[in-house]
């Protein structure tokens, strides 16, 4: 039986301008930490390949951030040549990463493609002026069809294009003009996300307040179902609750490979500052602040896998924590949902053993469904209840 794949997912945390309505690990004005920040992550990708028992498989690499096309050419060439060599890559690994419209020309976009690097997703977040201000995004939308056109003359085929929805004072109208402007760009590839209002964050603060209006959760669906349909017309389709995509004109479907490894819980290690890992049975998260990763990395020694020197915090999952795992993220799979012989397979009990009960209640709400696959029945979301996955989620959880 063939070894699972790995995914890699590199944590890049630096950034001009930390925008307003972010909670994620990021920092801006520290870009002179690159140099050692990248030394660090090298350190730390060789440390946990070497405390493995053997070399390990990936099939996909995710520079995430934070701003990775702040990373200079010849540090994306580093990293990437040690991931080569300290593991085994598998023929056409996915290797993604995250830009920000505006960071990035020609000649960068050309070395990225030159160095490997086969899949580009771009921060658009919205076509609107206002919105892109309030969001407090650096970029215009005129900055975007500058990157598209510039992505697509450098190689990439593979393109996704990430949009914020239900923010305080948009209208339907400005998000169907958002979503049709960045359709005319012919990405590959489609993340929709709904603005949730974080602790800690600006506009978070602001909406305490009272200086902004609370996001209206209605409109904010009515936006969800609109972009779905407007969406499925244009030929792209849904497989999880936030992402879409189409099929090229050779039929291959451009779905985000290192994604579904997260959604049908199978093993990932996380590097960088703050990055999280599940493999092993074990889920690792790494230290927050790029100083003190820099620092324990350049103190770093052998680790029991898949911990490394700037692992902060570990927590072994247990079978029944597994098992809640899995059903919240394979239930994100809109179309695939969770298989219930890959559950026996994988647990050695069937679903309905394990959760008949919640199921039966969900199915009964029509917030459920089981599928016929080739493979047998799944188990998905109906669609329905795309809006209200969290509260199906919680059933297993």
């Amino acid at each position: 039986m063939e070894p699972v794949p790995y995914s890699l997912y590199l944590h890049i945390p630096f950034c001009h301008h930390r925008c307003a309505y972010c909670d994620f690990n990021t920092y801006a004005g520290m870009e002179n930490l690159i140099t050692a920040y990248c030394a660090a992550l090298i350190r730390e990708i060789s440390q946990v390949a070497g405390s493995a028992v053997d070399k390990l498989p990936v099939h996909t690499i995710f520079f995430g951030g934070g701003t990775p096309s702040l990373l200079p050419l010849i540090w994306v060439e580093q990293i990437l040549e040690t991931i080569n060599h300290c593991y085994s890559l598998v023929p056409e690994t996915e290797i993604t990463l995250e830009a920000n419209p505006g960071t990035v020309d020609g000649d960068y976009l050309r070395g990225l493609h030159n160095l490997g690097i086969n899949r580009l997703s771009l921060g658009v977040q919205s076509a609107n002026p206002d919105e892109l201000r309030l969001l407090e995004r650096e970029h215009d939308y005129f900055a975007v069809i500058e990157a598209v056109h510039l992505a697509r003359n450098a190689g990439f085929d593979n393109l996704n294009l990430d949009l914020i929805f239900g923010l305080p004072y948009q209208e339907l109208d400005t998000w169907e003009k958002s979503v049709n402007l960045t359709l005319d760009l012919s990405p590959d590839h489609f993340s929709l996300y709904a603005l949730t209002l974080e602790s800690g964050t600006p506009m978070k603060h602001w909406t305490d307040r009272g200086l902004l209006p609370e996001p209206d959760a209605d409109l904010a669906a009515e936006m969800y179902e609109w972009a779905a349909e407007r969406l499925d017309q244009a030929g792209y389709q849904q497989y999880e609750i936030s992402n879409w995509a189409r099929r090229t004109t050779d039929n291959v479907y451009r779905a985000c490979r290192h994604n579904l490894q997260y959604w049908r819980a199978l093993p990932y290690l996380g590097f960088g500052a703050g990055a999280h890992g599940f493999a092993a049975g074990v889920r690792t998260a790494n230290i927050l602040s790029p100083r003190a990763y820099i620092q324990r990395m350049e103190k770093s020694a052998h680790r029991q896998f898949p911990r490394s020197s700037a692992t902060a915090n570990l927590i072994e999952v247990d079978q029944q924590a597994e098992m809640g795992e899995l059903m919240m993220m394979g239930l994100r799979l809109t179309n695939d949902g969770v298989s219930a012989n890959q559950f026996k397979t994988h647990f050695g009990e069937s679903l309905s053993d394990v959760y008949g009960k919640e199921i039966e209640q969900l199915v009964r709400q029509k917030l459920l469904e089981w599928v016929p696959f080739e493979d047998g029945l799944h188990l998905r979301l109906t669609p329905y209840a795309r809006l209200l996955g969290n509260q199906v989620f919680a059933a297993f959880i």
